[in-house]
């Protein structure tokens, strides 16, 4: 018996389609995190909201980088399926 099927389904995990979107995820992501970061210090500065301004957006834009990238797996998941019948 295959350890990559279950017996109920006969689906089996198609291990390149995962890492192929995993890895554009990691780097879009690095990208994504990173804007967000500097963002919310840029315009903290940029608005004279000080320390805990920049927290705060950095945060919000954080949480919106998150979003975006659950989106962007999601997606990913339709274009390149994680399983096939075997």
């Amino acid at each position: 018996m295959d350890n990559q099927s279950t017996p109920a389904t006969g689906r089996r995990i198609v291990w390149q389609s995962v890492l192929t979107v995993l890895s554009a995820a990691v780097l879009i992501g690095a990208e994504v995190f990173g804007g967000a970061y500097a963002g919310g210090w840029a315009l903290a500065n940029l608005f004279g909201l000080g320390e805990y301004g920049a927290y705060a957006l950095q945060v919000i834009l954080l949480a919106l980088g998150l979003a975006v990238m659950v989106g962007f797996v999601r997606a990913g998941m339709r274009v390149e399926p994680f399983t096939a019948r075997g």
